[in-house]
């Protein structure tokens, strides 16, 4: 689909995005997740369910009334990612972009949202920004960047087949600092 032919409104509510620094504002987690107040309590919860946040809110003891401070900070990087991750689901956005989105979490919470990626937006579009190898290896395709530009654009399998190869270099210096060998 050509989007030079979607209105900028269409584009952007169909588009989520997963930041580094996810962005959380001083509210409940309702209107976290909910900002303009579309959905209901049970398809909340069932996204909290999907994002594995659902124990964590339950403890905060006031549900979806539960206090968010100003920036998050009251949640960990990790849950604050999977709040982003939720409102993404909640709006089923056709296009997904994850901007460097795993950077700053834990394997743990690192494997939920990659799962749950797989998973929910199985048939969507996912625009995926990282530095962390196995992040990328399940994409259908690569776009490997040298100093701005594009360096190559294939397969993962294809590219590690490809002698000189960014992408395989890459991944070979990924697997010399560390025991995986299985990417």
């Amino acid at each position: 689909m050509d989007i030079g032919t979607i209105g900028l409104h269409d584009l952007r509510s169909r588009l989520g995005i997963i930041p580094q620094d996810p962005t959380l504002f001083h509210g409940t987690i309702r209107y976290n997740l909910d900002l303009l107040g579309q959905f209901s309590d049970l398809e909340i919860w069932e996204v909290l369910g999907k994002c594995q946040l659902l124990e964590a809110v339950q403890e905060k003891g006031h549900g979806l009334d539960s206090l968010v401070v100003e920036d998050g900070s009251n949640w960990s990087m990790g849950q604050r990612q999977l709040f982003c991750l939720g409102r993404a689901l909640l709006r089923r956005c056709r296009i997904l972009v994850l901007d460097e989105a795993t950077a700053s979490i834990d394997n743990a919470t690192d494997v939920v949202l990659q799962k749950t990626i797989r998973t929910e937006f199985k048939y969507c579009t996912v625009i995926t920004v990282a530095h962390r190898i196995p992040t990328v290896m399940d994409c259908d395709m690569i776009l490997a960047l040298r100093d701005g530009r594009v360096a190559e654009y294939d397969n993962p399998a294809k590219l590690m087949e490809t002698e000189g190869s960014l992408f395989r270099e890459l991944v070979k210096e990924y697997r010399s600092h560390t025991s995986n060998t299985n990417i």
